[in-house]
C-alpha cells in the first residue's frame, strides 16, 4: 500500500518549536517532490514548504521564511519541517503530499492524512 503519514504535531507555546516528519510506505520518497501544506479552520488549504525531487532545492512561502526549514533523510525516506519561532497564525492541519515537482498547486499524487498543529499559549 502506497501511503505518506505524517507525525510531530501537537500544542506548543508562541515563540516553540516542533518538527513535523512525513515518512512514505511503499514508495522511494527521494524521487519526488514533497511539499508540505496546511489548512487552518475556515480556511483553504495553502502550500507552505516543498523540496524539490530533482536537486533538494526548497521552497518556502513568505510567512513561514525564516522560521520553518524542510530536509529529507533518504535513509529513513522521511521528509521533515522543523518550525521554529511558532507563531498563533501557525495553528492549522498539517500534511504532506509527493509529486512530480514543487508547486503550490500541484498536482501531487500522494497525500498523508494530516497531523494537528496548535500554537497557544
Amino acid at each position: 500500500q502506497l501511503r505518506l503519514v505524517e507525525s510531530g504535531g501537537g500544542l506548543v507555546q508562541p515563540g516553540g518549536s516542533l518538527r513535523l516528519s512525513c515518512v512514505a510506505s511503499g514508495f522511494t520518497l527521494n524521487n519526488y517532490a514533497i511539499g508540505w501544506f496546511r489548512q487552518a479552520p475556515g480556511k483553504e488549504r495553502e502550500g507552505i514548504s516543498c523540496i524539490s525531487g530533482r536537486d533538494d532545492s526548497t521552497f518556502y512561502r513568505d510567512s513561514v521564511k525564516g522560521r520553518f526549514t524542510i530536509s529529507r533523510d533518504n535513509a529513513k525516506n522521511t521528509v521533515y519541517l522543523q518550525m521554529n519561532n511558532q507563531k498563533t497564525e501557525d495553528t492549522a492541519v498539517y500534511y504532506c503530499a509527493a509529486g512530480p515537482k514543487c508547486s503550490w498547486y500541484g498536482p501531487y499524487e500522494y497525500w498523508g492524512q494530516g497531523t494537528q498543529v496548535t500554537v497557544s499559549a
